[in-house]
């Protein structure tokens, strides 16, 4: 039986879980690709609302996302995995690893939200302020805006070679990332309670030239999990994932193979 979500399902090995993000279905394929997770049985699944899974639950959540995650390890037989989240999904990894410790190996972070900050109220007001200009000027006006901020032309260049219907995947499910992503996110806490219930090795990956929002975070996530694994990639931003893939898959292949954060 296929599984409930759409996942690519790519290579053998101990199974790591990564999670899509926001907006873009594939953002995670440029870094699953590289040669130094080749030795993983990598799941990069399109989450509800994107690509071909099921439409998103009636009242979205970063929880029910994260349970979502535990229903696709069922399906597919598997105790635990390695869980990797980017951005959006690194709050849904974060609720996974909190709600459901004994499913999580190890929890690797790339630059989760910045609500879990000090510079919380705005980034919030950064996402209602795109949600009042879709409610004003529809799901296209509040894409642009979006992308205007986050897409620079070298994300766009580092994307496009390895999924090269990027921008048609962004136009096609950009009414889940606005109606189910970002309320979601609007609703979202996590504490220092939440992450006491994390019991496995953690991994923050962040870029240097990220800006002060995820500086905060990075500080953020080290202090609830002060023996984290910890790289800052040179020359980074918050697109990290897509422009330094080759990096960021160093680092990570590294903490899979450690004693804290192996098999």
């Amino acid at each position: 039986m296929a599984p409930s979500l759409e996942v690519h399902d790519l290579g053998d090995g101990v199974p790591l879980l990564m999670v899509q993000t926001g907006l873009t279905a594939d953002e995670l394929l440029p870094l699953a690709l590289q040669p130094d997770l080749a030795g993983h049985r990598r799941l990069v699944l399109h989450r509800r609302g994107y690509a071909g899974s099921p439409p998103p639950h009636p009242v979205p959540s970063i929880a029910t996302d994260a349970d979502d995650c535990v229903v696709l390890l069922d399906e597919l037989g598997l105790d635990r995995a390695h869980v990797l989240g980017y951005s959006y999904s690194a709050a849904v990894a974060l609720d996974l690893a909190a709600a459901h410790p004994d499913r999580v190996a190890s929890l690797v972070l790339l630059e989760p939200p910045p609500s879990v900050s000090e510079h919380r109220a705005a980034f919030l007001e950064v996402v209602s302020d795109l949600l009042e200009l879709r409610r004003e000027q529809g799901v296209e006006a509040a894409l642009d805006a979006f992308l205007a901020m986050q897409a620079p032309p070298e994300w766009w260049a580092a994307l496009e070679p390895v999924v090269p219907d990027a921008r048609a995947q962004v136009r096609r499910d950009a009414a889940t990332f606005l109606g189910a992503d970002l309320p979601a996110l609007l609703a979202w806490t996590f504490t220092a309670v939440d992450a006491a219930q994390v019991r496995c090795p953690v991994l923050h990956v962040g870029g240097d030239a990220s800006g002060p929002w995820w500086a905060a975070v990075r500080r953020q996530v080290l202090a609830w999990f002060p023996d984290a694994a910890d790289v800052v990639v040179a020359g980074a931003d918050h697109g990290l994932a897509v422009s330094h893939a080759a990096a960021v898959a160093a680092a990570v292949g590294r903490f899979l193979r450690e004693p804290g954060g192996g098999q």
